[in-house]
């Protein structure tokens, strides 16, 4: 009989590989970096969540627009984007 850990492997796979984990990655390795900024900057640790809050306020929205922009831009250029817009030309 398998055991409740080797049913939850398919399923933590498919989370690690989501873009919204992906998502979350990234914006955590950015707050990561923005703590050792400022910590460095300021002379002492500022903290995981003074640099969260710090970096949402000041940081978050253009962050996550460029993000988009070079995540649409990469996709515009692959060969699956490419054919679908061929299609669309063809097949309005």
């Amino acid at each position: 009989m398998p055991s409740p850990l080797q049913h939850q492997e398919p399923s933590r796979d498919f989370v690690k590989q989501s873009s919204l984990y992906q998502e979350f990655l990234a914006e955590r390795e950015e707050i990561l970096r923005h703590k050792w900024i400022e910590s460095e900057r300021l002379g002492y640790d500022i903290g995981f969540e003074r640099a969260l809050l710090d970096w949402i306020r000041k940081h978050r929205e253009a962050w996550r627009a460029d993000r988009r922009a070079k995540l649409q831009s990469t996709s515009s250029h692959s060969p699956a984007a490419s054919h679908q817009h061929a299609q669309s030309a063809v097949h309005p």
